[in-house]
């Protein structure tokens, strides 16, 4: 593991939803996975045995943010300005939830990067997000 790599993974150590959760990554080079391992208390919806959105959005929101700390060289977390989660179909309960992101354009101040969670096959998403972060305070 690179030393990004193992910043990255002793982030997600001290925050406290990753550990909360879970949530666990694998690197290679400048692109990682990212896995919520499935727990019950992640159902939203018994009823069809779906997972809960906020546990998908959050998840995914997360994957954002650690792709952004993995592929640069900020020196602080980035802030989240907006972003926008498209629920796609039922995320499954019983099942892990994967997700990659891509870093769509990183600035000065802000970035962009999309990410998408899915359950088995990776050309079927279940959850996609768009999100902006401040990654910088300066002018």
């Amino acid at each position: 593991m690179s030393s990004r790599a193992d910043q990255l993974q002793a982030f997600l150590d001290r925050t406290p939803f990753a550990r909360f959760v879970g949530m666990k990554v694998d690197i290679e080079g400048d692109n990682l996975i990212a896995r919520l391992p499935f727990q019950e208390m992640f159902i939203g919806n018994r009823a069809i045995n779906a997972l809960h959105g906020g546990a998908t959005g959050a998840f995914l929101e997360m994957t954002a943010i650690s792709q952004l700390y993995l592929q640069s060289d900020l020196q602080r977390l980035p802030k989240t300005i907006n972003l926008t989660i498209d629920y796609l179909r039922s995320a499954k309960g019983g099942e892990d939830l994967y997700a990659h992101a891509i870093v769509h354009k990183l600035g000065r101040r802000m970035a962009s990067v999309r990410a998408e969670a899915w359950q088995g096959d990776k050309d079927k998403p279940v959850t996609a997000l768009q999100a902006h972060f401040l990654v910088s305070e300066e002018g």
